[in-house]
């Protein structure tokens, strides 16, 4: 395995600018949801057509997440990094300046880059930072995809009601270009390195099969579920992805390393990181739609877009704090507790939701208790990730993670909008009955129940809850794989994934 000479930098600052970067993620997904109403007219065309700024940001994302991982693996992580923050930026200036919306689109799929942001960075914490910093880190930056969220909402709310939405792009754009020169000034490159040669036919085919999976995920409320091209695409998927996984059996240096993510620790989180994902955008959704209702609907509280983001602000400063609580947790527990932890809190939140109670106040502590939740359990996915793989798959891994949310998140907006299009009354306009929130909230209590079911019943890859050192373990499971035992490329760190995750 090559590597090379470590930089070493000040941990603070290091783990400063990577969150940040996951902030400019969460930006970037939450830029253009408050505008969507506005974008045909301000952009000359339909409604379908600007559904697309969605759909195109989020397949594009799920297809450079696992690539922009493995190559982190074998040719350098901040190099990766760096690549993606410059997509990114070039996305957002190019959304700035778009005289139309297909040119906006295409700067919509440059922005997708960004969904590997947070699986390098949290790379990047694994193999740079001190053994005690590690656990802190990686919580923050996992969370940071929720904190931005939760202010991303109002601020762009705010931005384009007062000025444009053109300086919404550019100053993503600006900030992208900030974090880039800041990522190349005071992050380190890793030195650790797996090597190889880069699985082209196998990225090809996890694109193929990705957009014939996120496309009917996505589009099949618009198009019909039963509509030709939605099956047609499921029934491609239904080909594609069985060859693209014999071929990465068979291949050497593969995309995905399908022997590892089939063991049980590693599989089973990838599930839950599913079930978390749908459980937590269910309620943000819904909780947005419920505060901006009229009142007159019988559970809405009339609140504007900048008034109901600002009531939602809570949740991102919950995230914020919990996350060094989590990875306290996680290494006196073991991140498997934090994770069940924080599932219960997920079902305790939308079971409360679901009840759509009438008070503001209480709204705002049902969602707080979700955003807790979600801090805990976001914080404990990647630990779990990292200590079910060898460190030179440490991007990989977790950028699979990264596509197993969105995963979650699509599918809730799928299962979002079958479930209120059914409910939908049509006299006198168009509403959504209490019901139907209801039922969403219901079906997002039982998703993270089943999820917290299955994170209690996860293995642990080398008894994690037990406090014991794991240093014998073996296999692919062992994060110390391929180091010889010194971890960190020789550089004297250890495994900092072991070390935090020990038993205080």
């Amino acid at each position: 395995m090559a590597t090379v000479a470590p930089r070493r930098a000040r941990p603070a600052v290091v783990t400063a600018v990577l969150c940040s970067s996951g902030l400019a993620v969460a930006l970037v997904q939450t830029l253009v949801v408050p505008l969507l109403p506005q974008f045909p007219q301000l952009l000359h065309t339909t409604g379908s057509t600007v559904s697309w700024l969605i759909t195109a940001t989020l397949v594009a994302g799920a297809v450079s997440a696992p690539v922009l991982g493995r190559l982190g693996d074998m040719y350098g992580k901040r190099r990766m990094l760096l690549s993606s923050l410059i997509l990114v930026t070039a996305g957002s200036v190019l959304g700035a300046v778009a005289p139309t919306i297909g040119v906006l689109l295409v700067g919509r799929v440059l922005q997708g880059a960004s969904f590997g942001v947070i699986a390098l960075g949290i790379s990047i914490l694994r193999d740079e930072l001190p053994e005690e910093r590690v656990g802190g880190g990686i919580a923050l930056m996992s969370s940071s995809l929720g904190i931005g969220a939760a202010v991303g909402l109002p601020l762009a709310g705010v931005v384009a009601e007062v000025v444009s939405w053109r300086y919404l792009f550019l100053g993503v754009g600006l900030l992208g270009l900030a974090l880039t020169v800041a990522v190349k000034t005071v992050v380190p490159e890793s030195a650790v390195r797996s090597g190889g040669r880069f699985d082209l036919l196998g990225a090809v085919g996890v694109t193929l099969g990705l957009v014939c999976v996120l496309l009917p995920i996505s589009k099949g409320s618009e198009w019909g579920w039963r509509s030709p091209v939605v099956l047609g695409l499921l029934a491609a998927a239904a080909v594609v992805f069985p060859l693209w996984g014999r071929h990465q059996l068979r291949t050497p240096g593969p995309l995905v390393d399908l022997r590892v993510t089939a063991r049980p620790a590693l599989l089973l989180t990838n599930i839950t990181t599913v079930l978390v994902g749908f459980a937590m955008f269910a309620s943000f959704v819904m909780t947005t739609q419920i505060l901006q209702a009229s009142p007159a609907s019988g559970y809405g509280f009339g609140l504007s877009l900048v008034a109901a983001g600002v009531a939602m602000l809570p949740m991102g400063g919950a995230m914020a704090l919990l996350s060094p609580v989590s990875a306290r947790i996680s290494a006196w527990r073991g991140p498997r507790t934090t994770l069940v932890l924080g599932g219960i809190l997920l079902v305790a939140g939308n079971l409360a939701s679901a009840a759509l109670p009438r008070g503001l106040g209480m709204v705002i502590v049902a969602m707080t208790i979700i955003a807790i939740g979600c801090a805990m359990a976001y914080s404990a996915l990647p630990l779990l990730v990292i200590r079910a793989v060898p460190q030179s798959e440490t991007a990989a891994a977790n950028s699979l993670n990264t596509l197993m949310r969105q995963l979650g998140t699509s599918t809730c907006t799928a299962v979002i909008a079958a479930i209120t299009s059914a409910m939908t009354l049509h006299a006198g306009g168009l509403a959504v009955p209490p019901r139907a929130y209801t039922i969403v909230f219901v079906v997002a209590a039982a998703t993270a129940l089943v999820g917290t079911a299955l994170a209690a019943v996860t293995p642990s890859a080398a008894g994690e809850d037990t406090g014991d050192d794991h240093t014998g373990s073996d296999g692919p499971g062992d994060c110390t794989t391929g180091h010889g035992g010194t971890g960190h490329g020789g550089t004297g760190h250890g495994d900092p994934a072991r070390a935090t995750l020990r038993a205080a």
